[in-house]
């Protein structure tokens, strides 16, 4: 009887997954690909225009996890729950989940290291570990 139930599911969604998407729906794919595009452009620009490592990973990991998330959120929102769809579930759960703590390990890496910090021409430059907050 279960089976019979989970065949019928199944059978029902992957039949209205084929009867093709709507208008609406190609219109919030096509919204969340160029969302997408957009946040992996700009990390891709953040990685050539930053000067140091630091400020390059936080680009790189920031904009394209957004961007990439987009993409899967597209592929879910085409392909619906099953198959494809859920792929791109777990392909944000996975994002999300290694993402932040790859970009962790590399600042902590050049941290130990002893990659210095960018200082810009006007002097500014990060306070140290030991400052004070801001109302001192």
């Amino acid at each position: 009887m279960i089976q019979t139930a989970i065949t019928a599911a199944t059978e029902g969604a992957s039949e209205a997954a084929h009867a093709g998407p709507s208008d609406l729906r190609l219109a919030v794919v096509a919204a969340l690909v160029l969302v997408g595009t957009f946040f992996l452009i700009v990390g891709t620009v953040g990685l050539w225009r930053f000067p140091d490592i630091y400020n390059r990973m936080h680009a790189t990991s920031k904009a394209t996890t957004l961007g990439a998330a987009s993409m899967f959120l597209a592929g879910f929102v085409r392909f619906g729950p099953f198959g494809a769809g859920l792929t791109s579930l777990v392909g944000i759960v996975f994002l999300f989940a290694t993402a932040p703590t790859g970009a962790h390990l590399i600042s902590l890496a050049a941290r130990r290291l002893g990659v210095a910090m960018y200082e810009n021409p006007d002097g500014f430059r990060a306070p140290p570990s030991d400052a004070d907050g801001p109302d001192d």
